[in-house]
Parts: C-alpha cells; structure tokens; sequence
C-alpha cells in the first residue's frame, strides 16, 4: 500500500503546498485564496483530532527545544501576553506558469525578480506576542510532557527520508522544504518581502522583569518573560484567516502549527537591502527568530483550567464521588489551618469561586478571601502550608509580598512604552482563573510614593471590580479580570476590603500530612470541574431567597444589596461544591450557617 504523499508532523509545509497545488488544479482562483482556507487546515484537523495525531505532535517549551526540529508540526500552550499588528507577505506567487505559496512559512524561496511580477498576491497575517501561563506551577510542566514521547515516533530525518521516498513516486509534483532550502534562501535575501502594520489601536508588550531566558546573551529588548515565570520563554504567533473577536489579549490557547527557529540568521538593522531594509520593522528587529522562535498558527483552540488537569483520571459527576472528593479535600484544608473548619469551609468556597457574570461595575461570583490574625509565627506554619496546598492544586498561583518598599518601586500594571510602541507587562497582567495571595504581613508604616498610591489603588480595583487599568499614557483602559485574591495579614486589610474577612483561629500544629499524587489529582480534577460547572436558581428556591432576605433586613438594616449578593454566592458556591447546579434548601441554610459563624468570630476578635 501507498503511503500518503506528506508528513503532516514531520513535514507540514508540503502539506500545505500540495493543497494549494490540488486546489489550483481544480480550477480555483489564488486570488480568492486571501484571508480563506483552501483545504490545508482541514487536513490538519483530520490528522490531528479525527485519526489520533495530536498525541505525536511535541510541546514547545525549553526543554524540547533541544530535539525539536524546525519545520515540523508543535503545539504551544500560552498566554496572548501582545498583540503586535498585522504583516503583509507574499501569499502566493507564479514561477514560470505553475502558482507557489509562502503562507504558514517565513521566508519565500522565489527570485526577487518575481517580486514586480503582477502574478503576486500579498496577504495579511496578524502577530501574536505569547508567553507560558504565568505562575504556571511545574505539576503542569510534567502533566503536559508526559503526553508526548519522542521516542514514539520516528525521528524526522527518518519522516523526511521516507517523505521522499514517498514523493518520488508522485514526482509530477515538488513539495519538499528541506533545512538546507530555508537555509539558502535566508542567506541569499530571496525571502517573502514582509511589512509589519503597527495599529495605532494595537496592543504590544515589553516586559521589563528579569526572568531568564533561553539564551543567555538576550537583552533587555527581547526580555519579555513574565515577571512570575522565569522558566518560560515567549514565542512568535503568526495566525491566519482568523477573526480578531476569537482572540484576545489575557487569553490562553493551544496553537498547533510550524515551529520556525533560526539561530543563525540575525536580523540586522544596517541591512543596505532597499526593499527589505524599507519593509522590515523595528518590534521584529527586537524579536529576531534566532531568540524568539515562530510558530505559523494551522490550528488553535481557547484552553480553560480543565485542559491543564490532564494528568487527572477522569471521572464522572456522580454525587457519592464528588462529596466524597469533597469530604477528603476539605479534611486536609482543615488540617493545614490548624484544625479551623470555619476558614477550611471559607477557602474552599474562595477555590471554587469565579467571575461568572457582570452588572454594570459589580463582578458577580468573585469571593476574595482575608484571613486574620497571622503573624510572623503563624505565617511561617499555617501560610506555608497553604501557599504549598495552593500550588499542589490550582494551576496558575503567585504571591505577592505587599510592603511599602514593594508598592513603592514595581509595575502591577501593564504599561504603553511609546518609544518602542510596545506594552511593558505588568505584574497584573494575568491569565483567567488565576489565584493571587498578597502578604500583608510585611507591610510596615511609610510614605507611599506616586508609584506606591497607584499601584494600591489598582490592587484595590482588581479586588473589587476584577478590572485591571492599564496605562496608555494618555488614556487609561480597563481590561476585565478573573483572579482569585486571597490576602493574609495581621488585622483586617484596610487597604484591600476583601468580601469574607475571617480571623484563622488554629488550634493545633499537627504536623502535615504528606498526600499521595493521585489524591491530589482526584483534587484537582473536583476543583476544576465543579468551577466550570454553570448554576441556576428555581422558582420555588427564588421565593425562598425573597422572604429571608426580607427578614434578615428587618432584623439589621445595615444590610446592604452586597451583603445578600454576597451570601447569594456563598449559596451557589456551597451547591457546587456538592456537584449540583442548582441552589437547593438545605445548601442555602449551609451557607448561612458559615456566614453566621464568621460574624460571631468577627465579633469575638473586636
């Protein structure tokens, strides 16, 4: 039997070439080819999702980098950290009487002779600036290699070899790109002319942190990891024939296309070229390939917490496995506070909490949590044990160390450089479900700076509204935000008003528990699961609500709308955490019983 005549992992561009061959042989226009797909993601999509292939497609993170060839098919699990504006490239091109395509590849293989040609046809393609996840905890990192052994498949200069094999038998048709054919057309300048449109509306990035990088020798200019992550390195996503509505800045994605990574081939600023040194861009200058690999974008997808617990058994929703998953979580919770069920109750709820609707500025279901009465004792053993748990069961987690000297001298929020027409990120600037814990502790009497008083009034902001102001200079713009705040301090935060305040009441140091990894998987999964789990209301359960809060304000008029939208949460948080989807009676009576026994702990503490 006749194999196929490509390699979409080990070859994706004479997979991508040979459809446009087929789709000019059955009489289609190239012209019409712009901004449109003329079968190649389809087939990727076949290869991918439909016959299995996505378990041989590698990660692209440092680690793999060491093997990975350029040229062959990768998948990047990242956060749009910029949006760099659109480049112009010659799409497709006539050589003799035959029609060739650059799309999904950098550089063209055409003599430059051909660029008057009126045969040619540019197209547009956007940029993307992307990172890894900040705060991304290293149980993903395994989780997500562990999906892919490269000694599973063939290696590609094996694919490659039997790719040609393959195609001498269909020799009407030359598909192959080799690394020596990229090579020769970088250094001889026969490259796609590119012309990078920067929007005056465009959102692009230069973080000014000091993380590493992957190569040690990359200036300030090109580093542009996240302040939380320093693992990480960014990559170079170029999307095609995509609305910009389905992508957007914060958001995370799977993207699955053609790595391109030249170490050698440097972008020089003093190249005499007249129509590369015209067309070429100052951003790209900055993001050379040889420090910020490319990935030519055939398929991508929006990815939510679940895609990242994929080292967790799968269960189903059934009722006895969640409250059982749930009896066993919150034991250790309670274990880890010293033996405060009320706190344990209180966190498990702030876990499970999320944005799920907004009212003008108010962000319904947000449920930021501060714990009181912590000290540098305390801190030392009860907030040690619950930073650990958190980064053992969220994926994304940071920490913030909240002092005067701290609020005096960093950038919580994302910022518009305009000498280099590019967004300096911030630490703020996170990806949806994040967990955020700020140590107040630390915090000691001083002058707070210019500096200082703007970046508490936007902590203040992202824990009130879960908007994050970042700074055009000229103009402020709020972006929405989905962050899971939790603060510790000493008495109740005056700086950041969190919705539950709760004074933590240990009454033991028992030593922790050590918890087997598919203990914490199965937690994982219930955190993940019953968070995206959507919620509803019933008639019956709404007259309900009605006549208590009616009789909860006539027993204290200080209650205000906040205060029944917050015990409103509570109730849908505390059905959830059983797995159901609706508010029942007795889960609403749960969540007034917690509520009752924080105000007599307040009340207790003043």
């Amino acid at each position: 039997m006749v194999g196929l005549p490509y390699d979409c992992l080990a070859n994706p561009l004479g997979a991508v070439r040979l459809t446009f061959e087929k789709a000019v042989a059955s009489g289609s226009d190239p012209a019409t080819f712009e901004g449109k797909d003329w079968g190649a993601t389809d087939l990727f999509r076949q290869f991918l999702f439909d016959d299995g292939g996505l378990s041989q497609v590698p990660f692209l993170n440092p680690s793999t980098m060491t093997w990975v060839q350029p040229n062959t098919l990768v998948r990047f699990w990242g956060m749009i950290q910029d949006m760099l504006g659109n480049e112009f490239y010659v799409g497709a091109y006539k050589e003799g009487e035959t029609w060739r395509t650059n799309k999904f590849a950098d550089f063209s293989q055409f003599p430059m002779a051909v660029d008057s040609s009126p045969d040619m046809r540019v197209w547009e393609r956007r940029l993307l600036y992307c990172v890894p996840v900040p705060g991304q905890n290293s149980w993903i990192e395994h989780s997500s290699e562990s999906l892919f052994n490269p000694s599973s498949i063939s290696s590609p200069l094996q694919r490659e070899k039997r790719h040609r094999e393959d195609d001498t038998a269909i020799n009407d048709i030359d598909m192959q790109v080799t690394d020596e054919e990229v090579h020769a057309c970088t250094s001889n300048k026969k490259m796609t002319f590119l012309l990078t449109q920067q929007r005056e509306d465009g959102i692009a990035s230069n973080s000014s942190n000091t993380g590493d990088t992957l190569n040690e020798d990359i200036d300030s200019s090109t580093s542009v990891l996240p302040y939380f992550d320093r693992a990480s390195f960014p990559c170079l996503v170029k999307i095609y024939d995509s609305p910009e509505s389905n992508l957007k800045l914060n958001d995370v994605f799977e993207f699955i296309g053609v790595f391109t990574f030249d170490p050698e081939f440097p972008v020089d600023k003093n190249d005499t070229n007249d129509l590369d040194s015209s067309l070429c861009d100052d951003t790209l200058t900055q993001m050379p390939p040889s420090r910020v690999p490319r990935l030519h974008c055939l398929v991508h997808r929006k990815l939510a917490t679940q895609d990242f617990i994929s080292g967790s058994p799968t269960f189903e929703l059934k009722s006895h496995l969640v409250k059982s998953i749930r009896e066993a979580l919150l034991g250790h919770l309670t274990s880890i506070l010293g033996n405060d069920g009320v706190a344990a109750n209180l966190m498990l709820l702030h876990m499970l909490s999320k944005v799920h609707a907004r009212v003008d500025s108010i962000a319904v279901g947000k449920l930021s949590l501060n714990l009181t009465c912590f000290n540098k004792e305390t801190l030392s053993v009860f907030g040690h044990r619950l930073n650990l748990a958190l980064k053992n069961l969220l994926p994304f987690t940071h920490c913030i160390p909240l002092s005067v000297d701290y609020l005096n001298k960093v950038s919580l929020a994302p910022k518009k450089d305009y000498q280099t027409n590019r967004l300096a990120s911030g630490i703020l600037q996170l990806a949806e479900g994040s967990h955020l814990t700020i140590d107040e502790t630390q915090l000691q009497a001083g002058t707070l700076n210019s500096t200082g008083v703007e970046n508490a009034r936007v902590l203040r902001s992202l824990l009130e509204l879960q908007k994050v102001e970042y700074d055009f200079t000229y103009y402020k713009m709020d972006m929405p935000a989905d962050i899971q705040l939790l603060v510790l301090s000493e008495g109740k935060s005056n700086i950041l008003p969190a919705d539950l305040v709760l004074p933590l009441r240990p009454v033991s140091v028992d030593a922790a528990q050590d918890v087997e990894t598919e203990v914490l998987r199965s937690w994982r999964w219930y955190l993940a699961s019953m968070r995206s789990l959507s919620h509803t209301i019933e008639n019956e359960m709404q007259k309900v609500l009605e006549d208590d809060l009616v009789a909860a304000r006539q027993a204290d008029r200080s209650l205000s709308s906040l205060d029944f939208s917050r015990l409103l949460t509570m109730g849908r948080l505390v059905s959830l955490s059983f797995g159901e989807t609706s508010l029942t009676l007795e889960h609403w009576k749960m969540a007034n019983e917690l509520e009752r026994l924080r105000k007599e702990r307040l009340q207790g503490s003043l």
